[in-house]
């Protein structure tokens, strides 16, 4: 059951969080604001290492200010405070949440009013694969209230977190090596005439076995030959013989994802099935060679997409070819035509080619690499050339 691979240490140190800090700083100060206002869970945990299930509870906001110097406040509701003082945050500010009237807004106004300016700007969670967390009304107050202008911070805050620590890409290798263990010993452990839903129970629970903390997707589909889509099941179906058998996983580790799938065949499959794979096999591989640093995602997109043209594609309704990964499953950039984000070291990627070769009968390849200095490096255990079989 256990995998090779070390356990990182869970948490992250203080120096680590002032490093992400310091750097922040620098192109916060490029971007031109004197704050950034946080108020998403993955934004707020990355900048301080507060983390809870209480995430679940819609009812009290939780805000997170990165000044353009020093250290983050934290303007959070009492009930959290106790487990933000054991983070490396020391300034944190709270109210008797929920209080409905005034849910920490003038206690946010009034810790962003007080903060040193030099552009006269604070980024927010406003835009690209971004999302406030707080109610938009109290946005807009906040907006009248301040002398700063309030304005779109996500291209700055995804700068910052497009580019992952060693310690991140750690966490990252880790989930995606027991997911990896997962997936191989699965063939073993499911038959055919199970359904769609079974098989993800035992997938799920194998995962959790090896060590992984949650396992927020999980979808699995089948079908005669290849699937109509990969972001919706497990349904009821019982996978037969003929089946193509495609899941995807992101299983997390200390809150950062793994994201990549695995094909299975049911039995014996046609001929042209194992014609596509090996095409996808091949496009998975030129796009990891093209991640490297100094290209472009349009680059490896091209480098994938030449291949799957030329093996018959008909179409691909996924609308890319691969993502950015770490606190969430997906983060920017995508690789497709006319993204135009530069690859640097210390990216971490998937390289995701699918393609429908018949009306209603897709398949997709995943694989999750790390950009290095010397060329990408695999963070997943590479799928198998031959498509796994389940008897």
């Amino acid at each position: 059951m256990a995998t090779e691979q070390k356990i990182p240490r869970r948490g992250f140190t203080p120096a680590e969080f002032e490093r992400r800090t310091l750097r922040a700083q620098k192109i916060m100060d490029a971007h031109g604001f004197d704050a950034l206002l946080l108020t998403a869970p993955p934004n707020i945990r990355y900048f301080t290492g507060f983390d809870t299930q209480f995430w679940e509870s819609p009812t009290r906001p939780w805000f997170v200010i990165v000044p353009l110097e020093g250290a983050p406040i934290a303007v959070i509701p009492e009930i959290g405070a106790p487990e933000m003082a054991l983070t490396w945050v020391k300034d944190i500010r709270t109210w008797p949440a929920p209080v409905p009237e005034d849910d920490g807004l003038s206690l946010l106004a009034a810790t962003i009013g007080g903060l040193k300016r030099k552009h006269g700007r604070v980024g927010a969670e406003m835009g690209r694969e971004m999302a406030l967390r707080m109610p938009v009304a109290d946005f807009l107050t906040l907006r009248q209230r301040l002398g700063s202008a309030i304005e779109d911070g996500s291209p700055c805050i995804w700068e910052i977190r497009m580019v992952k620590t060693p310690a991140e890409i750690d966490h990252i290798h880790y989930i995606c090596g027991l997911a990896s263990d997962a997936y191989a010993a699965l063939p073993a452990q499911i038959s055919m005439g199970e359904s769609e839903r079974e098989v993800v129970r035992k997938l799920r629970i194998d995962i959790a076995r090896r060590g992984a903390d949650a396992t927020p997707f999980l979808p699995a589909i089948s079908g005669p030959g290849g699937v109509a889509q990969i972001v919706c099941g497990p349904h009821d179906r019982a996978i037969e013989e003929g089946d193509i058998l495609f899941i995807d996983t992101g299983s997390t580790f200390d809150g950062y994802f793994c994201d990549f799938d695995r094909n299975y065949a049911v039995g014996r499959v046609a001929d042209e099935v194992h014609r596509v794979h090996e095409a996808l096999w091949q496009a998975t591989e030129a796009g990891i060679a093209a991640a490297v640093p100094g290209a472009k995602t349009d680059d490896v997109w091209r480098a994938m997409a030449k291949i799957i043209d030329a093996a018959g594609a008909i179409g691909n309704n996924v609308g890319r070819l691969g993502h950015g990964l770490g606190l969430q499953l997906t983060e920017p950039p995508s690789h497709r035509l006319g993204d135009g984000t530069l690859i640097v070291e210390n990216m971490v990627l998937t390289i995701e080619p699918g393609m429908e070769y018949a009306p209603g009968k897709m398949i997709v390849h995943e694989e999750n690499i790390a950009v290095t200095k010397d060329g990408p490096r695999l963070l997943t255990k590479r799928a198998p050339r031959e498509l796994p079989v389940i008897r």
